[in-house]
């Protein structure tokens, strides 16, 4: 039986470009590449007097992996052929092209081109694992051969195909081959420091009055706005009988809903503002000119306004700027959207000759933004529309919609910015702007790309903030782009939890088994009306849990930042509509996430700080109705007791003892940490000057 030889030496030999087979190789299979036809009968022998054979097989070492032709690869005698791999080794297809197989091509040139590429650049034509020699045969149609004579620092490369072949394949390589300086540091042209003299001397730099370019630049842009047709911004028309409320009775409608506190931001500017409207009672003394809005509220099912919106309707239909300073749950979305699509329908320019949108929203978090989509759905008005835009959905379809024509784009920053830059989104009409959870979108590192939204959009606008706390970082971004803003808030404007949730704090040791033992007791008594939301710290424990639930055969989703998009808003759309009852879930969904008929909310991992317990719980007592919030509290959140209790004191909640004790523990071990660290900066007796002095022990 002839010699076995390489698959390198078998292709060289036949196509005339080789000698015998290396010394000492004793047996090799051969399989050809993709663009080679093998025929299953008589497999491609070469003996070592380079004649080919065609012969049986007859040797037992071999096994063919795959069915079809097109193979790639050796084995050893141990491989035993493998799995049942189609079309070639290293998953890919069997690329026997038309017209371009080596052998049976009648227009293939026999004689093989030769050309030379600097010995450096071999790396880049054969690629890793020989991926780019593959695409440039692929991409060419020739066949490609590096070989090893080298000529003075240069690699001989030959070339078999056609004319055109070959020299699109040359083409290629040569692209590959170029000399690019990758250098960051050099400049295209050396730069000479010349020392000044009587001939050379040059005129100095001019010095730049970046006070007068910012002076030019507003000049510029109040001209380029005051081009805009004027905004229409107040729709208000007050019933006598919310004008002529008493004072005293202002004041006792405010305290009794959740102490609703009314005022001007900036006080400095108060005396030559127009007085704060009164609240109204009902839905007829807001909109009662509105009788669409008021059949949309009756059809919602609500009875009441909620504190929040008592006050903001007057104001915002009156056009004044507002931030809402109130907790999750107490119906902000609606307190600004309502005012909105009044303030769309509104404008003297037709909605069909306005170039955009005429209301943004912008929101932290997908899920906040998909939840304020929703809820601008339920309410048809004037037939408006709204699109949603962020990160992570489908770029080209959200295009699609916004460039046909919307009146409301609710939008993530990122995305937001992504759409106005490329030019899909313009930003010329919006006249009524909406910060929600402005201190989320700050906390999150957003405040770049809304300043630079911000700065772009007509400064006369109407705009609206809303947050659940009044940190500096939201207090400045309100004297920046708000004129003379009215503030509200409800309750304290210290962090305060919702007070319809009852809060129970469970103290667990470190063992992460007591903490999931606890938990899985809790939802084998799940009752069919409950649903749960279940809070994690890292996305691995998510996704750990949920599994874990599963296995048992317990229904359940998740929803964490590893999720494809399409996956979080379903895992929203199931436990919204009741296919499951238990929702795990990472902070993504503490906030702005709507599902009124949570029972409970678990804090399976305390959060890392107190305004994120706050935002979770207020998952769960929402649209009047009641809920608890069961947290496990272990000893590595002891930094956490001490505010902790004052939330649970404001609330009037049970708090335990040991929650106490941990909380002075922590107290104690921080002034020894503090006296240790001012002990170690305190001065201490010179050991001289120069380090020297032997050792210390």
């Amino acid at each position: 039986m002839g010699e076995l030889i390489s698959e390198d030496t078998a292709i060289n030999t036949l196509l005339g470009i080789s000698s015998r087979p290396a010394d000492g190789l004793e047996e090799s299979v051969i399989f050809f590449k993709m663009s080679y036809e093998w025929d299953d009968a008589n497999p491609v022998m070469v003996n070592s007097t380079n004649s080919i054979q065609s012969a049986s097989f007859q040797n037992s070492s071999f096994q063919r992996r795959g069915n079809s032709s097109g193979f790639r690869g050796r084995f050893n005698r141990s491989d035993g052929g493998g799995g049942d791999r189609r079309g070639g080794g290293r998953g890919r297809p069997n690329n026997r092209r038309e017209g371009n197989n080596f052998f049976n091509n009648s227009n293939r040139n026999s004689d093989a081109k030769i050309i030379k590429i600097p010995s450096k650049f071999v790396g880049r034509v054969i690629g890793k694992g020989g991926s780019k020699i593959n695409d440039l045969q692929f991409e060419s149609g020739a066949k490609i051969i590096v070989t090893k004579e080298q000529e003075d620092d240069e690699t001989i490369i030959k070339l078999i195909g056609s004319d055109e072949e070959v020299l699109r394949a040359e083409d290629l390589i040569k692209d590959l081959t170029v000399e690019r300086d990758y250098s960051h540091n050099q400049a295209p042209i050396p730069f000479v420091y010349e020392y000044p003299t009587a001939d050379n001397s040059r005129p100095p730099l001019p010095v730049i009055d970046w006070k007068a370019a910012a002076e030019e630049s507003d000049k510029y842009m109040k001209a380029q706005w005051a081009k805009l047709p004027p905004i229409t911004k107040n729709f208000y028309v007050e019933l006598d009988e919310v004008a002529n409320m008493p004072r005293s009775e202002v004041e006792q409608f405010r305290r009794e809903n959740n102490n609703i506190v009314v005022s001007r931001t900036f006080k400095e500017s108060e005396n030559t503002q127009k007085p704060i409207p009164n609240p109204v009672k009902s839905f007829y003394q807001a909109f009662h000119n509105y009788p669409e809005i008021l059949d949309e509220i009756e059809k919602a099912g609500f009875e009441t306004p909620s504190p929040i919106q008592a006050q903001a309707w007057p104001i915002l239909l009156s056009g004044e700027d507002l931030i809402g300073i109130a907790q999750t749950g107490t119906g902000k979305t609606l307190a600004f959207l309502l005012p909105a699509l009044i303030h769309i329908d509104g404008q003297k320019v037709p909605r069909e000759e306005r170039i955009g949108p005429s209301v943004l929203v912008m929101a932290p978090t997908r899920e906040l933004a998909l939840q304020i989509d929703r809820e601008v759905n339920k309410y048809s008005y004037r037939n408006i529309k709204a699109v949603c835009v962020y990160g992570g959905g489908n770029r080209r379809e959200q295009v699609n919609i916004v460039t046909k024509g919307v009146d409301i784009v609710i939008a993530t920053p990122g995305r937001l910015n992504d759409l106005v830059e490329a030019g899909y989104l313009k930003v010329d009409s919006i006249t009524y702007v909406v910060l929600d959870e402005a201190d989320r979108m700050l906390d999150m590192g957003f405040e770049p790309q809304i300043r630079k939204t911000m700065y772009d959009i007509r400064p006369d606008r109407q705009t609206v903030m809303t947050s659940a706390t009044w940190p500096l970082g939201v207090r400045r971004l309100a004297q920046s782009y708000m004129v003379n803003p009215i503030q509200i808030h409800v309750g304290s404007l210290d962090l305060a939890a919702v007070h319809s949730v009852t809060q129970t704090i469970i103290m667990m040791g470190d063992d992460d088994q007591e903490k999931y033992y606890t938990f899985m007791e809790f939802v084998e008594n799940l009752q069919p009306d409950q649903k749960i939301i279940a809070f994690c710290g890292k996305k691995a424990r998510a996704s750990h849990l949920a599994s874990e639930l599963i296995l048992q055969g317990i229904d359940c989703t998740s929803i964490h930042g590893d999720l494809e998009q399409c996956d979080r808003e379903q895992a929203l759309v199931d436990i919204g509509n009741g296919s499951v009852q238990i929702l795990i879930a990472t902070d993504v969904a503490s906030r702005g996430i709507d599902i009124e008929d949570i029972t409970h909310v678990i804090n399976y991992d305390f959060p890392r700080n107190i305004e994120e317990y706050v935002h979770r719980v207020g998952r769960t007592g929402r649209a009047g109705r009641t809920g608890d919030s069961i947290s496990y509290f272990t000893r590595a959140d002891w930094s956490q007791a001490k505010e902790l209790i004052e939330i649970l004191e404001e609330a009037n909640q049970y708090v335990p003892e040991d929650l106490v004790e941990m909380s002075n523990r922590y107290a104690a071990w921080k002034k020894r940490k503090e006296e240790g660290k001012a002990f170690a900066n305190s001065d201490r007796p010179s050991r001289g000057r120069g380090g020297g002095g032997g050792r210390r022990w």
